[in-house]
């Protein structure tokens, strides 16, 4: 009898269309084995009906951001005691939290940039917030929403722009203010309990932003193998995993650190990592002899429940 497997994809985030091209992606290469009976399904307000028709054997979760990644869709497929890929409820609604996961990182002594978090309030004056950020910060800085992936609305800023761009997050009433790493780009991937790979990037773009990721005409360089000393690779690749297992992750994760003055900075780790043509793990795991489709069933795998 065949597996049946269950895509969710698109969503309600901001990474909605990266959402579906993972999932075409990922569809595309299953159904070519022809073991395996596929839908693909939106997490829309008929989800749990859909998902008690279809009765799947697992659930391939192929969301980003919000409300797939946070922890949101893996307590309703608890809930529902269906198998499901990836991170659990806990593990993923504390990686997205941008403060929760630093937290953790600091007091597990893992080197991560310093921050301050900001809410926004009535009647808040511009003096007060450039004295607030250089009490403990620097220009330049950088300011982020606390719970996006792919970063969504980030921005680099320099004191003259501070302001202007810090007010353009105003609707998520909380961002983290973060001090600026320049640097080598690293992004490492782990699958499973085991490190699968690093890559390094050079975007075209002033950062590895949003159209850097996702857009053939940014231009991103990837290096593969990258280049530095097998003590530094070591090290980088033994943070990722750490920050990994301290998060109690499961399945694939994707860890993003800044090189500088031969210190690695963890920036994020994220639990539902893009599986496009673009996307970096399964560049990854290509370079260490896993292709699209034993990568894809190695994460279908490792799909449970009670994570």
């Amino acid at each position: 009898m065949k597996k049946k497997i269950l895509l969710i994809a698109g969503g309600y985030s901001n990474e909605r269309d990266i959402s579906l091209k993972t999932a075409k992606s990922v569809y595309i290469e299953l159904r070519k084995n022809k073991k395996f009976n596929l839908k693909i399904t939106e997490p829309d307000g008929d989800f749990i009906k859909k998902l008690r028709l279809f009765k799947p054997d697992l659930v391939m979760n192929l969301l980003h951001g919000r409300y797939g990644e946070d922890g949101y869709i893996q307590s309703i497929l608890e809930s529902e005691k269906v198998k499901y890929t990836h991170s659990g409820v806990m593990s993923s609604s504390i990686a997205i939290d941008k403060e929760l996961s630093k937290k953790l990182y600091i007091k597990n002594k893992i080197l991560t940039p310093k921050y301050i978090k900001f809410k926004f309030k009535l009647n808040v004056i511009k003096k007060d917030i450039l004295k607030k950020v250089k009490k403990k910060l620097d220009f330049p800085l950088v300011i982020k929403p606390i719970n996006e992936g792919s970063s969504v609305n980030v921005y680099i800023c320099n004191k003259s722009n501070f302001i202007k761009n810090l007010y353009k997050l105003k609707n998520y009433g909380e961002v983290l203010i973060e001090e600026f790493i320049p640097g080598r780009e690293i992004q490492v991937a782990i699958l499973g309990k085991k490190k699968l790979g690093a890559i390094e990037l050079k975007p075209k773009r002033k950062f590895y932003d949003y159209e850097a990721k996702y857009n053939p005409e940014a231009k991103t360089e990837h290096i593969i193998p990258v280049k530095m000393s097998k003590t530094n690779y070591n090290k980088v690749t033994s943070i990722a995993l750490k920050a990994h297992n301290i998060l109690k992750c499961r399945g694939i994760t994707r860890s993003d650190f800044r090189f500088y003055k031969n210190k690695f900075y963890l920036l994020e780790t994220n639990t539902q990592p893009g599986m496009t043509s673009l996307s970096l793990v399964p560049e990854i795991a290509n370079y260490k002899g896993i292709n699209f489709i034993q990568l894809i069933e190695k994460i279908i795998d490792d799909a449970s429940i009670n994570k």
